[in-house]
């Protein structure tokens, strides 16, 4: 007996839980994909920007933002931006381009959660309908139980269990490696946004 074939003895709930399956595979190679191109050098970066800044080249600074992909880059260039305006405008700057970029990193993400949560609960789901069809069976039969009868049923409540948690338990481990790697985003949005603020507050007492 294959792989197909007791899949299909696990009945019509079978086909929401391949859905599930589909969904979090397309919505994983296009997380990694995403975040994958996302990485960027932060400690070089803002090595860089250190060398532009100290010499009072902001345009340069910009320009290497630009050059550089990456979520970070992105924010910092808006911070970079608004070099000429007080320190909290370019804070507020700078945070609302993190919120931004966090809410783009995130995308998607919420649906690998639905599918870990929703996948094995279908699968429970069969686990009953299967159980209630083997009673319906017995019942049927007069109690004279019939092994053959009984084990459609019952295919259906183990399929569809082990389906809905095969599918549930990788959605889950990826949503929390995905939440993981953007954190690790956050975490370094928001200290190369405090560096750069440091490094635009020493630039303006240099020109003062």
């Amino acid at each position: 007996m294959n792989l197909l074939s007791i899949v299909g003895k696990g009945g019509w709930l079978i086909l929401p839980i391949v859905l599930c399956s589909l969904v979090a595979v397309v919505v994983i190679i296009e997380r990694f994909l995403t975040l994958h191109r996302a990485k960027t050098n932060t400690a070089s970066l803002i090595m860089k920007l250190r060398g532009a800044l100290s010499s009072g080249d902001v345009e340069k600074a910009l320009r290497i933002c630009q050059e550089t992909q990456g979520p970070i880059a992105t924010v910092l260039s808006v911070g970079l931006e608004r070099h000429q305006e007080k320190r909290e405008r370019i804070r507020e700057a700078l945070e609302n381009a993190g919120n931004a970029e966090v809410f783009h990193l995130e995308k998607y993400t919420g649906v690998l959660a639905t599918v870990a949560g929703v996948a094995p609960l279908i699968g429970f789901l069969g686990t009953v309908t299967g159980m209630i069809r083997a009673f319906m069976d017995i019942q049927a039969l007069g109690g004279n139980v019939n092994a053959d009868v009984l084990a459609g049923g019952i295919w259906e409540a183990m399929v569809t269990t082990a389906a809905g948690l095969a599918v549930g338990i990788p959605a889950l481990i990826f949503y929390n490696y995905f939440i993981g790697r953007v954190q690790r985003f956050v975490f370094e949005i928001e200290t190369g946004s405090e560096e750069l603020l440091d490094l635009l507050s020493g630039k303006a007492r240099d020109e003062t």
